[in-house]
């Protein structure tokens, strides 16, 4: 049998997610519901606006025009949604046991597993791409109605959309790597959600302690590179944005280096 070439593993697994029927629904119940937060929070600014005191109109740009463009709330879904559907790439093939046909036809397992990587995270490129640039647009459309909105080419403005759209495939790389390591479905988007979601919430940034562990996660590294201005109340422990950037990519690679050992040193 000839070996297969990586362009036909890439075609194959571009093939596997969009063969789900569940994979469309999950981008598009993730997508609205992020959106639909962040418009919530939106449309709420926009009808309390006249009734905001001075000292929080001053600051409304570009403070909170941002994080109505970006809520915590709405990275929060977003993370476990592309989260979900990184780990389900993986996990849904050990489940059904499609894995050992994958591995027969093709027993290079890091090639499969790097066709999986690339079509997963351009995948997930794209998609955080058009949620993060919908939300913006959409959003500082409702808040221009009050000559409050933002424009794209503001400052801090590139470095928040472009981070919210990688968010989408850092957290999808986390899924796979846990799914790989995990192999079992609610195990894995439980230890997704207790790792991504809940850490960060019990963590106290008025500690050093806590602050460093909050900086070094997905969460926090998007929280500080969504911020722009300057913070109404002073910051405890103050983080640049190149540590930010180097978690994404931390995050990334290490998912993926612990798709690789666990695929391959494992049996199926």
């Amino acid at each position: 049998m000839p070996n297969a070439r990586f362009r036909d593993l890439l075609a194959a697994e571009w093939t596997k997610l969009w063969s789900l029927r569940s994979t469309p629904w999950a981008f598009a119940v993730g997508a609205v519901a992020v959106l639909g937060v962040n418009l919530n929070a939106t449309l709420a600014d926009h009808r309390n606006y006249p009734n905001y005191s001075d000292g929080i109109k001053e600051l409304f740009v570009p403070i909170w025009a941002m994080r109505d463009a970006f809520t915590l709330g709405g990275a929060m879904v977003f993370i476990l949604a592309t989260g979900s559907i990184g780990a389900l790439v993986i996990v849904g093939e050990y489940g059904t046991g499609q894995i050992r046909t994958t591995f027969a036809a093709v027993p290079a397992r890091r090639s499969v597993v790097a066709a999986k990587t690339l079509v997963l995270a351009g995948v997930m490129l794209v998609y955080g791409a058009l949620v993060a640039g919908v939300s913006f647009a959409v959003t500082q459309s409702v808040l221009d109605g009050r000559g409050v909105g933002m424009a794209i080419g503001d400052e801090g403005v590139p470095r928040a959309v472009a981070a919210s759209a990688l968010l989408a495939p850092v957290c999808a790389l986390a899924g796979f790597g846990l799914g790989a390591l995990l192999r079992h479905t609610a195990t894995t988007i439980v230890t997704l959600t207790g790792v991504l979601l809940l850490l960060p919430a019990l963590m106290d940034e008025r500690d050093r302690w806590g602050a460093t562990f909050l900086h070094a996660l997905p969460q926090g590294a998007w929280k500080r590179l969504t911020e722009v201005g300057d913070p109404p109340v002073p910051v405890d422990f103050p983080w640049t944005a190149g540590g930010a950037w180097t978690v994404y990519a931390a995050w990334a690679a290490g998912a993926v280096a612990v798709a690789f050992l666990a695929v391959h040193r494992r049996d199926v």
